[in-house]
């Protein structure tokens, strides 16, 4: 990814499960469109971008209890 400088990561508050969780670089999505996530235990591992709806979608769906936290 070329703008891999410019990424700001973060692990969201629903990530609070003993160390499997993602972190987000969310400051992408109004200027790029992207919303880049990347496994916290592997941070020079891949990166898969989404979109801003597809990443509101998954918070959504995981806030409800849909997908695992």
């Amino acid at each position: 990814m070329s703008t891999i400088e410019s990424l700001r990561w973060f692990t969201p508050s629903y990530s609070e499960n003993g160390g499997a969780c993602v972190e987000v670089a969310a400051n992408l999505a109004v200027s790029r469109g992207i919303v880049p996530v990347r496994d916290s235990k592997s941070p020079h591992g891949p990166v898969l971008t989404i979109t801003p709806a597809a990443w509101s979608e998954s918070v959504g769906s995981v806030k409800a209890g849909g997908l695992p936290a």
